[in-house]
């Protein structure tokens, strides 16, 4: 077998990982309470992680094997996949806006990830990833406080899905930076010390975990779609954007690459747009509460009848 038929089923099987591990996670946010510390005692959880891991894993071994512009479009099959899996392990409907807008995202980000250039510096320089490292834990740190605010202040249905789409938007930022930094790792190991290297090992660590918890958070009230098609998007143009700004890389084919690649940045776009007003224009499903979670019990004492003065209760669902 060929590094190149290696290198696809690889990313064949890393998007599998990544589809099942976005399933998981989206039953865990609309099936249970909000709590950040009890998912840890959440074997099913730790199975999303170990899925999450298995496929960032083997990508980076199809990317040891294989060019970029070959594995980096199969991670779209992350997206393609998760729809259809979810509604037979599930059976979450997949309605047709959404088929729509996942067609529109994964068609924009094959075609951004095809026309992007790869010449270019092969790592980030140290100024480069002090650059990246200030730029991404902002921008992440700025979009997890306006999904909070948006979560406070807006009303609706629509709320929730604005919020989830924002965290999705902080846990792509975080794993596309986290991958650029791995490149970087991975160029360097041979010439760096272990020493050298902690630094970088830490940060990637921290963004590692930054995107699982706002990946995990961003399925609560989301769906299973919009957030997923978000997170999809954001990582690898983040990426992008890192190795056109910090590393020379272009786009190919000249004016009329950038013409193309704008063109495809808008079919995601609008594809991302129908994800999210379909999500919010649809019904919840049967036992999920206002955020996403189950319907909380409410205790309402009954008036006491006869000689009994011991107050009945009965548990109801909450509105």
């Amino acid at each position: 077998m060929s590094p190149l038929t290696t290198s696809v089923l690889l990313s064949l099987v890393s998007a599998l990982c990544y589809a099942l591990a976005a399933i998981v996670q989206e039953r865990i946010a609309s099936t249970t309470a909000p709590s950040r510390l009890g998912l840890l005692r959440s074997g099913r959880w730790w199975s999303a992680a170990l899925l999450q891991g298995g496929g960032a894993l083997l990508h980076v071994v199809a990317l040891g094997l294989g060019p970029l512009t070959v594995v980096q479009p199969l991670g779209v099959l992350t997206l393609v996949l998760a729809a259809p899996m979810a509604a037979v392990l599930v059976r979450r409907p997949v309605s047709r806006a959404a088929w729509r807008g996942i067609a529109l995202v994964s068609a924009g980000l094959a075609g951004i990830l095809l026309l992007t250039g790869a010449d270019g510096d092969d790592s980030l320089t140290r100024n480069g990833q002090f650059v990246l490292a200030g730029a991404v834990l902002g921008a992440v740190a700025l979009l997890v406080c306006t999904a909070g605010l948006v979560r406070r202040t807006a009303h609706g249905s629509r709320g929730p899905v604005l919020r989830s789409v924002t965290l999705a938007l902080a846990a792509g930022v975080a794993y596309g930076a986290a991958s650029v930094f791995v490149k970087t790792l991975a160029d360097d190991w041979t010439s760096a010390s272990l020493f050298a290297a902690l630094p970088l090992l830490a940060l990637i660590a921290v963004l590692a975990a930054a995107g699982l918890s706002a990946s995990q958070a961003s399925y609560r009230g989301g769906g299973l779609a919009a957030p997923l098609a978000t997170a999809t998007v954001a990582n690898p143009v983040v990426a992008a954007t890192a190795g056109i700004v910090l590393l020379g890389e272009g786009f190919r084919y000249g004016l009329s690459g950038v013409l193309l690649v704008s063109a495809a940045g808008l079919a995601a776009a609008w594809g991302l747009i129908v994800l999210t007003f379909d999500k919010a224009g649809m019904p919840r499903d049967p036992g999920e509460g206002p955020g996403g979670g189950e319907f909380k019990p409410v205790v309402i004492p009954l008036p006491a009848s006869g000689k009994d003065r011991t107050a009945k209760r009965r548990t109801v669902a909450a509105p």
